[in-house]
């Protein structure tokens, strides 16, 4: 089953119970006003108003990090792009005849790490080339170490190259565990038992007609069922419907931009 798929299930799941705590809170206070006739409910509003504010923070808390980390993953793509073409460009240091080697390998590493993110949701696939991608790395650095040493290479190709090199590997680890930053599961538990204690404090509060007020249960569901599917969708940006997948071309780009650099090179 795809995340997209149990999202929605949850969504969905949430969207019914809610409906059923409504009317449970509904009947239960209908029982208890037949029952006593007399009792005021007061100080009754203000507990739904503390548990309502607490539902609407933890709401804020939840989509405003989800959010922050949806960005957090598109500014990364463009930091790697960033590193990479810099990178590439600072072969231009080395003597001439190492330089087509390890141009060659830097198109193959680039294209490792577009198949990483461009195979998911295929997690066993997308592993498979972060490890080709990785070996890729150790076979970067020890040619460009070779050939910053060898004869004719300037003083300056060590100093230049090999930082921008671990810039460009760093940021993979960077982007790795930055996949893997969530909130505890506890958060979405909690953000789940307070909207149906919502409901149900909602249901209990809206008797002052015996007719069920289909539009504003109905309406309620919906719009937290939406919210919360919105939240866990955009926390996943890689496995459901709102995706970074569109930044991916930054990279695509560049991966391009090499391939004519070695026609350019080719032709002269």
């Amino acid at each position: 089953m795809t995340h997209a798929t149990i999202v929605i299930l949850l969504a969905v799941g949430l969207f019914f119970g809610m409906l059923l705590f409504l009317e449970i809170g509904r009947r239960t206070r209908l029982r208890r006003m037949k029952e006593d006739t007399e009792t005021s409910p007061e100080g009754i509003s203000s507990i739904d108003g503390a548990v309502f504010a607490l539902l609407g923070l933890l709401i804020a808390f939840t989509f405003s990090g989800a959010a922050a980390r949806f960005d957090t993953r598109r500014q990364l793509i463009v930091e790697e792009t960033n590193d990479i073409g810099t990178a590439y460009l600072r072969i231009e240091l080395l003597p001439a005849e190492t330089q087509p080697a390890l141009r060659e390998i830097f198109r193959r590493y680039l294209d490792a790490r577009i198949e990483v993110y461009q195979k998911l949701p295929d997690v066993d696939a997308a592993k498979s080339s972060l490890e080709k991608a990785n070996e890729l790395q150790r076979q970067i650095w020890q040619q460009a170490v070779a050939a910053s040493r060898a004869q004719g290479a300037p003083a300056a190709a060590p100093i230049l190259l090999l930082p921008a090199l671990n810039a460009m590997f760093d940021i993979t680890t960077t982007r790795t565990m930055a996949t893997q930053m969530h909130p505890p599961r506890i958060i979405f538990i909690m953000l789940f038992g307070l909207a149906l204690a919502a409901s149900l404090l909602a249901g209990h509060g809206m008797t002052g007609s015996r007719v069920r007020i289909w539009f504003h249960m109905l309406g309620f569901a919906t719009v937290m069922a939406v919210v919360v599917y919105v939240i866990l969708d955009i926390e996943y940006p890689r496995l459901g419907l709102i995706r970074v997948d569109a930044f991916d071309q930054a990279l695509v780009d560049l991966r391009e931009s090499m391939n004519r650099d070695v026609q350019i090179r080719g032709q002269r």
